[in-house]
């Protein structure tokens, strides 16, 4: 398939990626009624591209069985409204297994989670994400990296042998390096995500990213798109004021090696009554005496 036919896939990245939440029912289980309700809430707020099965999602804490679930919930409720990029990833007969169930419902993308193993060798890593998409060349595909030794020659390399790999979600955390993993790579030759959201993103779209990735935006959507306007026009002084507006948010989110990444935007959801605050271990509800901050914040950006 040729680059063009990925043009549609390609414009879906260069935006606000959004990552829904995984809301759980009182008995644990996946809230399907309120799932469905929280999407519909984003596609109203504007949202055209979301994540199902990413880390804001829970995706390492969901059953096999519970992913398939929010993958089918996301597709049937995104219609024609939405791209969706379908978190995939563990081991390489699950992932294929997980891509090609996408497929079959319709999704466009898939983002392949960074490979949680001991040892990643940089070759192995072009084995395991070539594997994945060559099981689905109709799809996009859309590397997750976290893996700050990955070289952009690695990428260039995949993408030599697998032309659906059109995008990057880099979330290693330093400007300077993404700067120079794009540039390495092919800065036009991907669509590049800042991967770590809201408070990297005016940096990285400094260097060349043209979408970012966000959990902040099951909150309060406007805030995110207000973001994305600001820096697709250049004005990074209004970024910088978002950026502002959200730096509390997300400084509790990464405290604490991200320990509440999660846990927070779910306890804002939950302070303005859309869904319950559970999160599954290893992470953790936050204590009542922390619940207050987000609350306020999140009451904040609804006015």
């Amino acid at each position: 398939m040729s680059s063009v036919a990925f043009e549609t896939q390609r414009a879906a990245l260069a935006d606000v990626v959004a990552i829904p939440v995984t809301p759980f029912a009182e008995d644990g289980s996946v809230a399907q009624d309120t799932h469905r309700a929280l999407l519909r809430r984003l596609l109203d707020g504007g949202i055209t591209t979301l994540t199902p099965n990413g880390n804001t999602g829970e995706f390492y804490a969901l059953t096999p069985e519970e992913r398939r679930l929010v993958t089918e919930l996301t597709i049937d409720e995104a219609g024609e409204r939405a791209v969706v990029l379908v978190g995939v990833g563990h081991d390489i007969p699950t992932a294929v297994a997980s891509a090609r169930h996408a497929r079959e419902l319709g999704a466009h993308m898939v983002m392949v989670h960074q490979p949680v193993h001991p040892y990643v060798s940089q070759a192995g890593w072009v084995d395991y994400h070539r594997a994945i998409a060559a099981a689905v060349p109709e799809l996009g595909v859309v590397p997750y990296i976290r893996n700050a030794q990955l070289t952009g020659a690695r990428l260039a390399e995949l993408a030599d042998a697998c032309p659906n790999v059109i995008g990057v979600k880099y979330a290693v955390p330093d400007a300077a390096r993404f700067a120079a993993f794009a540039r390495d790579a092919g800065l036009e030759r991907f669509v590049w995500v800042a991967g770590l959201a809201e408070p990297y993103a005016p940096s990285y779209f400094s260097a060349g990213a043209t979408g970012f990735t966000s959990g902040l935006v099951n909150v309060a959507p406007a805030v995110s798109l207000n973001m994305i306007e600001a820096l697709r026009s250049g004005d990074y002084p209004a970024a910088m004021k978002v950026w502002e507006q959200i730096r509390r948010f997300e400084e509790l989110r990464a405290a604490n090696g991200s320990a509440d990444n999660v846990t927070v935007v779910k306890e804002a959801l939950a302070s303005l009554g859309l869904c319950r605050r559970e999160v599954r271990p290893p992470s953790k509800s936050l204590p009542e005496s922390e619940r207050a901050e987000v609350a306020a914040i999140a009451a904040g950006w609804s006015i």
